[in-house]
């Protein structure tokens, strides 16, 4: 029975949790991850792992009440349009320790996006909590980094679930785990088509003081919430044309309704699910005990 595992883990902020319960069972069942690559949260846990630090990780991880959250965010507002996390970061250092990615037990990339050149980076190279603060800057929410003068943020913006660092691994099996999973009611992704308010009408309640208010927006709509719904949105669109490319052997896929990107303070049912949905897809690819 092939053993020998090349692990791609996704991009979406805190469903990223999910990769823990995902490691544990493969690790449980007898699994080798021989390589590990990630995009944002994907990057993060899979570092946390080849640093051998995933069990505190996740005792941590576990531990985080909302409060806790936004005291490690800190979130006021940096010149680039995202919050500086700079606790958040610091906090996350020690897990990742000072070592370097080439000394890491297994190989390792970290993916990152150079948005003004619109091109991924992978770093397999060099100081592995860089390379993570590089992938986990969440447009909008993390400011990104400047590093080797690249302006860098998160890798899911092009490749959410990074299955191509990993091809030249020689594991017997590939698995990936995705974080946009479609909701159980979603509608199919073919447009919709849908009528706009003709002028003339506008016109006319103009004309007799009859216009009606804009529909209102829905309750706690904020720009976190409209943020983390638009990266979704993108990054389901990209991870299913790039795995059509290059499927894995295997696919676990986190709905998004898990929770929201921001959602960091429910890892403990985060981490459940992930062990759930891992045992059911070995289960299924007839990988039990």
């Amino acid at each position: 029975m092939s053993r020998r595992v090349a692990l791609a883990l996704g991009s979406g902020g805190a469903r990223g949790f999910a990769h823990i319960g995902a490691i544990e069972v493969l690790e449980e069942r007898g699994f080798e991850i021989s390589a590990v690559a990630g995009s944002s949260m994907g990057a993060l846990v899979g570092g946390v792992m080849a640093a051998g630090r995933l069990k505190d990780f996740r005792d941590w991880a576990v531990s985080l009440k909302q409060r806790d959250v936004l005291r490690l965010l800190d979130p006021k507002w940096a010149a680039a349009g995202a919050i500086g996390a700079t606790r958040l970061i610091t906090h996350l250092n020690e897990f990742l320790t000072d070592i370097e990615i080439e000394n890491l037990p297994i190989p390792y990339t970290a993916v990152a996006t150079d948005i003004e050149a619109r091109r991924e980076v992978w770093f397999q190279k060099g100081l592995l909590r860089t390379a993570v603060r590089a992938s986990i800057a969440i447009p909008g929410v993390i400011t990104p980094v400047v590093v080797d003068g690249r302006l860098l943020a998160d890798g899911g913006l092009l490749n959410p679930v990074p299955i191509e660092p990993t091809a030249a691994s020689g594991a017997d099996l590939t698995i990936a785990v995705s974080l946009q999973a479609p909701r159980a009611t979603q509608e199919p992704a073919s447009p919709v088509r849908a009528t706009a308010t003709p002028q003339w009408v506008e016109d006319i309640r103009q004309r007799f003081h009859t216009k009606k208010a804009p529909p209102a927006l829905p309750d706690g709509l904020g720009i976190g919430t409209v943020l983390g719904l638009s990266l979704d949105a993108m990054q389901d669109l990209i991870a299913r044309y790039r795995m059509a490319g290059l499927p894995p052997d295997i696919h676990i896929a986190v709905p998004v309704s898990a929770s929201s990107v921001m959602d960091f303070s429910r890892a403990a049912e985060l981490v459940a699910l992930g062990r759930e949905l891992t045992t059911k897809a070995l289960d299924d690819a007839g990988y039990g005990h």
